[in-house]
């Protein structure tokens, strides 16, 4: 008999999986069940590769319901709206491996794959997700959410204003969280090395979600032709995938 993909809290995954969360907070509350789910996942348990991309998802998402709470954004509506699509689409690629359905996102599966080990080191786990969730997921969540309200993804508007705040949001927290993935003797050296790890890390996020943007712009200009739009999809999973396993080689402990 085949064991469940996700073990011994597969039900309680399926369970969580089962719906979207419908606003913010709820997105918070989803990743914070399912990171309490995925450190008791054998046979790494709390050393998940997936906990350690979530862990992070989960910090930077409470950060923006902070902004939203504290009028941080010029047009709140768009940016939780956005961050709602976006966990969407984190959340149906866990739902499509846990179902082990061949629509799961190469982008993704690379990092979902290391759940049953080997092990992964935790920085490059973390940026493994975060490269499928921004340079897969963003652009498509990009044009879901301006679609639903009727915009468009126009350099210097609102929107756009409000999505380059998300860039300064990750500047304020990776310091933290980045240390959070070291070990003793590494965390020497970056005392060694100063804020250059945090700036270039800082700079890395920026550009890969400036290149997201563009690509919304893409996929926005094609998406009532179903073929293009596929061909942009594919073309993003599939660079997506290749960086995501680049990531998660060997080569990717240098991340560490």
């Amino acid at each position: 008999m085949t064991e469940p993909v996700w073990g011994p809290v597969h039900q309680d995954i399926v369970g969580l999986l089962a719906d979207h969360p419908a606003d913010v907070p709820a997105v918070v509350d989803h990743l914070t069940k399912l990171q309490d789910l995925l450190v008791r996942l054998p046979p790494l348990e709390a050393s998940c590769p997936l906990a350690d991309f979530n862990k992070l998802y989960l910090v930077i998402t409470t950060t923006v319901l902070d902004g939203l709470y504290d009028d941080r954004f010029v047009d709140p509506v768009f940016l939780a709206r956005l961050d709602v699509e976006f966990a969407a689409r984190y959340f149906d690629a866990l739902r499509f491996w846990t179902e082990s359905s061949p629509s799961t996102p190469k982008a993704w599966s690379c990092l979902f794959k290391r759940m049953r080990g080997p092990d992964a080191r935790p920085l490059p786990s973390a940026a493994a997700g975060v490269n499928a969730h921004i340079n897969y997921d963003l652009p498509f969540a990009l044009v879901t959410t301006l679609e639903s309200l009727e915009s468009e993804p126009v350099d210097g508007s609102d929107q756009h204003r409000d999505y380059l705040e998300i860039n300064r949001i990750f500047a304020e927290r990776i310091p933290e969280l980045r240390r959070g993935y070291l070990d003793h003797w590494q965390l020497m050296i970056d005392m060694v090395n100063g804020d250059i790890d945090d700036w270039y890390q800082g700079e890395l996020v920026e550009y890969t979600r400036n290149v997201a943007w563009r690509n919304a712009q893409k996929i926005w200009r094609c998406r009532h032709d179903p073929e293009a739009r596929e061909c942009e999809r594919t073309r993003l999973d599939d660079n997506a995938a290749l960086l995501g396993r680049l990531l998660l080689s060997p080569l990717g402990a240098f991340l560490q």
